[in-house]
């Protein structure tokens, strides 16, 4: 009985971010790229978050490679944690290479990984796959998608994706290869959906060029330009518009400068070696002698743009006729953090530049003309939207029924729904875990619901702490009980309501002779609590210890 094609999305559909695709056929499995997520509001302290792989943990010895597409965080970002658990070569155009290097040094692993530098055009044979690499435009250079050659058929994979026919690198789409895969037979198409309900077409990254024109023409003072720390090519056009104003240029953050510096190196930046100067020297100039490239246009809490905003940063202060450019879109779920820098910005004296005030930053997805040319031009006989939270998922599947697909042809499907394939055609099998794996510092995995629920307790009503002390022998109460309290009340303004909370806790505490130090902690604990909320209508965090002495 010839075995089916199984299509595993472990992240990316049904949320944006930590994209990883699976295929598998027989006791072979390639892996297309290993993103992480960033942290929503409610995620507190979560650093990052990346896709539940445990369904390949069994299966680790079958995995012939890791495809990665591009150089985006969202699809390289957990290369590490996979590559700890499973070993395979890792296979990656030249920058997209040069990203995942930088990323297997800083944690000690480049020594171990076998990484393998493709064009785009190159051919990989891994077991029973064949994959087709073809150039496709995005948001950074190198990026490709993937034409899967499997024993059931052909699937098509875009990788993230737009039509630009002026691109910033030169370098258009490749609809030629395109079309041949549509006169050879597509089984089944995998298309980013990130823009699926926006109506016409992306516009170009070379309208961002005037922007920048207009925005430098008018600032007196410095220009802090914030974008991702892997968006080579938005470095790129500010690097030439800080050549046309007579700006030098200062990259912060560590990422990006890392970045910067790979890039370089490869050729896919063209920078002046004499444009680039350190912020030591940056402060020591005019304000309109320098243009200064930043992290955090998602809000990040730890990057530059965030410690500016907040007057945390150590060498840079934002100062009144300064203009911060900010050249990315908040990836959904993140506005409110991005609104809230904007705001703060605006409060020490900036002038900031956002889209849609100026065309600062446009989308590297497709919008629904593209996802329709597209369409058109592979002509699937099946068709899975990937790359977007649900609602996106749903438009381009709109699209898609729209241009002719028929509905059971198409599979909108969330993370770990497994998709099959034989002569027989599509089905959507079993559901494997493809939920959150948190890492918070050097942690991976050990954060879960119950203590993300314990942080937005603490981060809603804080806690009280109380102690006992009480005589090991005739369990009589020695002096009054102590509490201590954060984020709830400050004590001493609430001299009442601690008086209050003693005598409760010294009642139950009178009555628990026959208890032990444990099962009394407990009562108190109980008591305490149901006192606060009916005195103050919140519900802290309580804890009670009980000290036999």
């Amino acid at each position: 009985m010839p075995n089916k094609l199984r299509i595993v999305p472990l992240g990316g559909l049904g949320e944006i971010g930590k994209n990883m695709m699976v295929f598998e056929y027989g006791r072979n499995i390639i892996i297309v790229d290993t993103g992480i997520m960033f942290p929503e509001n409610d995620m507190l302290g979560i650093d990052y978050i990346i896709p539940d792989f445990d369904y390949l943990l069994e299966k680790a010895n079958l995995v012939r490679g890791i495809i990665i597409t591009h150089g985006h965080e969202d699809h390289t970002g957990a290369i590490t944690h996979v590559l700890e658990r499973i070993n395979a070569p890792v296979y990656a155009t030249p920058l997209t290479s040069g990203l995942l290097e930088v990323k297997l040094r800083q944690a000690k692993m480049l020594d171990q990984v076998s990484l393998n530098i493709i064009e785009a055009g190159d051919v990989i044979k891994l077991g029973p796959f064949t994959v087709e690499t073809f150039h496709v435009c995005h948001s950074i250079p190198d990026g490709i998608g993937l034409g899967i050659d499997t024993p059931v058929g052909l699937v098509v994979h875009t990788g993230d994706f737009k039509l630009d026919h002026t691109p910033v690198d030169g370098w258009p789409p490749d609809f030629a290869k395109l079309a041949e895969f549509s006169g050879r037979g597509v089984l089944a198409l995998l298309s980013d959906s990130t823009n699926a309900d926006q109506p016409g077409w992306t516009p170009s990254e070379t309208v961002i060029d005037e922007a920048f024109d207009h925005v430098f023409a008018a600032a007196g003072g410095r220009i802090i330009v914030a974008t991702f720390a892997s968006l080579i090519s938005r470095i790129q056009q500010v690097a030439h518009a800080a050549q046309r104003y007579g700006r030098k240029m200062t990259i912060t953050g560590y990422s990006m400068s890392e970045n910067v510096k790979m890039a370089r190196k490869l050729g896919y930046l063209d920078v002046p070696s004499d444009l680039i100067i350190s912020v030591e020297e940056a402060v020591k100039l005019r304000p309109d002698q320098v243009v200064i490239m930043a992290t955090g246009t998602q809000g990040e809490p730890s990057a530059v743009l965030s410690r500016l905003s907040t007057g945390r940063h150590r060498q840079l202060a934002v100062e009144p006729g300064d203009t911060i450019i900010m050249s990315a879109h908040p990836i959904p779920g993140n506005e409110e953090m991005v609104h809230r820098t904007i705001n703060r910005l605006f409060q020490r004296g900036a002038n900031v530049v956002y889209y849609p005030i100026e065309a600062v930053h446009v989308s590297g997805h497709a919008s629904q003309e593209e996802q329709k040319l597209l369409l058109n031009l592979v002509r699937p006989q099946f068709f899975v939207p990937v790359h977007g939270e649900l609602r996106h998922l749903h438009a381009h599947a709109g699209l898609a029924r729209h241009l002719g697909i028929p509905a059971e042809n198409i599979a909108v499907v969330e993370n770990g729904t497994i998709i099959e394939f034989d002569e027989k055609g599509m089905s959507i099998g079993e559901r494997v875990p493809g939920g959150y794996v948190f890492v918070d510092g050097s942690g991976v995995g050990d954060i879960g619901p119950v203590v993300m629920r314990d942080r937005e307790i603490l981060a809603r009503d804080g806690f009280v702490l109380a102690l006992i002390t009480r005589d090991r022998e005739t369990h009589e109460i020695i002096g009054e009980p102590e509490i201590v309290s954060r984020g709830f009340i400050y004590l001493r303004d609430a001299e009442g309501l601690i008086t209050s909370a003693q005598e409760t806790m010294m009642r139950v505490a009178g009555g628990g002779n026959g208890l032990s130090a444990e099962e009394l902690s407990g009562d108190v604990q109980e008591a305490l609590g149901k006192f606060l909320y009916n005195e103050t209508k919140r519900r802290p965090m309580v804890f009670a210890v009980v000290r036999d002495v």
